[in-house]
């Protein structure tokens, strides 16, 4: 919820939080991806169009790039006992520089060293031969 609603969420009760999220997977579209191992859920990431999540437009280390629409990873969770298994090196959050490259994202541009902003073409790899 902290980039949809920004500092708000660290001042809201848990329950508060948990409660707008679910409202956000009732109302659609799904708001990430889940990684499971067998049955049990192990990993989340936030995956949705940047435009509905406001906060990283007031957020300077994001500012946006270009108008080129685009979606966002903008969280991820990895389950205790699951993490550094390559679901992602571990909870951080945001993810590692070197887990986005690995999965073929490069830099495009870089407003402070530790926060790059990473894209990942989908049409360049799926274009049809």
């Amino acid at each position: 919820m902290y980039w949809r609603i920004g500092a708000a969420y660290r001042k809201r009760p848990r329950d508060d939080n948990k409660s707008a999220f679910r409202q956000v997977v009732k109302r659609g579209p799904p708001p990430g991806l889940i990684a499971f191992d067998g049955d049990v859920a192990v990993g989340w990431c936030q995956l949705t169009p940047r435009d509905t999540l406001p906060w990283l437009d007031r957020e300077w280390r994001l500012k946006r790039v270009d108008q080129v629409p685009v979606w966002s990873l903008s969280c991820f969770y990895v389950r205790i006992g699951y993490r550094k298994q390559g679901v992602t090196p571990s909870s951080s959050f945001t993810g590692y520089v070197t887990a986005f490259e690995r999965a073929g994202f490069k830099t495009v541009a870089c407003h402070v060293p530790a926060r790059p902003i990473m894209r990942h073409d989908l049409k360049a790899i799926a274009a049809p031969d």
